[in-house]
C-alpha cells in the first residue's frame, strides 16, 4: 500500500526541518518549513509536496507538474527496487530536468534514498556523444534510412563508404591509396573488413569477396526500387 511509504517520507522531511501532514487537499504529503532552511524572508513559508506511488510512471510525473504550480519543492516517493524504473538513470535525469525530487523507500527498513534532488537543473552536454552524432550526420550521404524503423540495417556513413568501395572493387582489385578518392579512410575500412566484404589476393591489394558482391547487389536493387 502507498500508505506504507508515508511514515518514512514524513520522517525524512521532518529531519530536514519540516512540519508534515498527510492527505491535505488531495496531496499525499504536505510539509511546511519550521525553520529558516532557505533563508526565506518575512513570514513566507517553504512549502513542499510529496506524492507517494508504488512505481514511477508517466501519470506520477504528470501529477508532479500539477503540484509544481503550488509548491516550492516537489518530491516523488516510490518503493526501492533492484531493477525497477527507480533504478534507471534516465528516470533520475528526467526528474532533475523537471526540477522534481525522487526518493526510493526501502519498506523493510524505512530507509529513504535521494535519487534526484529538486530544483533548477541544466543538462550537461555529453561532448563525446555529441561530437560523434554531428560527425555521423555530416558524413552520411543523403537521408538513406527512414527514422523509426526496426529490424533492418541502418545505412550509416561507414556502410555507405564500404558500399562505395565495394562498387569500385567490382571493376577489379585495387590498393587503398588508389581508393582514397572514393573514401578518405579506405585503408582503415578495407583493413578492418567489418562486414567481411573484402579479401586480400596479395599484400596491400584488395578485392571484392562473394559476400561483398551479394551485399552490393542487394543495395543496388533496393536503391532501384526506392529511387
Amino acid at each position: 500500500m502507498e500508505t506504507a511509504l508515508y511514515a518514512p517520507v514524513k520522517a525524512f522531511l521532518e529531519a530536514r526541518g519540516f512540519a508534515v501532514k498527510g492527505e491535505v487537499r488531495g496531496c499525499d504529503v504536505v510539509a511546511v518549513a519550521t525553520r529558516d532552511i532557505m533563508a526565506v524572508q518575512g513570514d513566507a513559508k517553504l512549502l513542499v509536496i510529496a506524492e507517494l506511488k508504488l512505481g514511477l510512471s508517466m501519470e506520477l510525473l504528470l501529477q508532479a507538474t500539477d503540484r509544481m504550480a503550488m509548491a516550492d519543492e516537489v518530491w516523488l516517493a516510490v518503493p526501492a527496487t533492484r531493477k525497477g524504473r527507480d533504478q534507471d538513470r534516465r528516470a533520475h535525469r528526467l526528474c532533475r530536468m523537471m526540477g522534481v525530487g525522487l526518493l526510493a523507500v526501502t519498506l523493510s527498513t524505512g530507509r529513504v534514498a535521494v535519487l534526484a534532488d529538486p530544483g533548477p537543473y541544466r543538462l550537461g552536454l555529453a561532448g563525446r556523444k555529441r561530437s560523434r552524432l554531428m560527425a555521423e550526420f555530416a558524413k552520411r550521404q543523403g537521408d538513406p534510412t527512414p527514422g523509426g524503423g526496426r529490424g533492418r540495417a541502418i545505412m550509416t556513413a561507414y556502410r555507405q563508404a564500404a558500399l562505395a568501395l565495394a562498387e569500385k572493387l567490382r571493376e577489379g582489385p585495387a590498393r587503398p591509396r588508389d581508393l582514397r578518392g572514393i573514401a578518405p579512410d579506405a585503408a582503415t575500412i578495407l583493413y578492418r573488413n567489418v562486414y567481411g566484404w573484402f579479401v586480400r589476393p596479395a599484400t596491400g591489394l584488395y578485392a571484392l569477396a562473394p559476400e561483398g558482391e551479394a551485399a552490393l547487389a542487394a543495395w543496388l536493387a533496393e536503391a532501384a526500387l526506392t529511387g
